[in-house]
């Protein structure tokens, strides 16, 4: 039966359901609705199945004041609490049982096809879900019984953690002779040499040993200025008349 402290859970109702009387059955053949007196119900109420923990509950109660007129506890579907008949959809067998425990055997049916269809899934549906939990439990059980990883640390134990250790090395500039550093030359190019200083055409001839003073300056060819050396014994001021007193000697 269901435990106590559950709640209780509506799975389906259905207003209009019938009860008949059904004879003992004499033989282990299935039941038949046409063995019953189907124009002249016993009784006539309404339905509504509850279920409480993995149980459920057939309820036959009165339209309107919702009395009890039975009830019939399901703890399995199908089983022997609930029984279809052989000759129709519509109709069902159902152990009811008291207070006192004791049992007895009802016929009832529903007026619609949709009725009846929506009784059976309301039950199946509750006892598919009993059976899921039935086998999580079990799955649970074997997970709880068998070997632990043990991630715990022994005694005396201990690890060392190295952070903010790692940093990033710079590779070294080359440098030159004077300890600056100097930029790689481009690849596959080649440095170009400095300018010269200065405009002139001419060409600045080195000083040699066999020279006593001085330097001489070769004229480019391709310049048409031409130097043009003065005679060193000529004055260099022109030529000049004596002065008149001289003269006159």
């Amino acid at each position: 039966m269901a435990a106590e402290g559950e709640y209780e859970s509506i799975l389906c109702v259905k207003p209009d359901v019938n009860v008949y009387r059904i004879p003992p059955r004499a033989s282990n053949r299935s039941y038949r609705a046409a063995d019953w007196k189907l124009e002249n119900p016993d009784w006539s109420g309404r339905m509504r199945i509850t279920a409480k923990g993995k149980v459920a509950f057939i309820k036959l109660e009165d339209k309107v004041s919702g009395e009890l007129f039975a009830q019939a506890p399901v703890q399995e579907y199908p089983g022997i609490s609930v029984e279809t008949v052989s000759d129709s959809s519509r109709y069902f067998v159902l152990r009811i049982q008291d207070d006192n425990g004791r049992s007895a055997f009802i016929g009832v049916g529903f007026g619609d096809r949709g009725d009846a269809f929506d009784f059976n899934v309301a039950l199946q549906d509750h006892f598919k879900w009993v059976k899921q939990e039935t086998e999580f439990s079990k799955s649970a059980q074997l997970g709880d019984s068998g070997p632990k990883l043990d991630l715990g640390f022994k005694e005396g134990q201990t690890i060392t953690l190295n952070i903010g250790q790692g940093k990033k090395r710079d590779k070294p500039r080359p440098q030159g002779s004077g300890g600056f550093g100097l930029l790689p030359p481009p690849p596959g190019g080649k440095i170009a040499p400095p300018p010269l200083s200065g405009s002139s055409n001419h060409n600045i001839v080195p000083q040699t040993d066999g020279m006593a003073t001085g330097c001489l300056l070769e004229l480019d060819t391709s310049n048409s200025n031409t130097v043009v050396q003065s005679n060193p014994s000529s004055d260099l001021w022109g030529d000049f008349s004596a002065p008149a007193s001289e003269n006159k000697k």
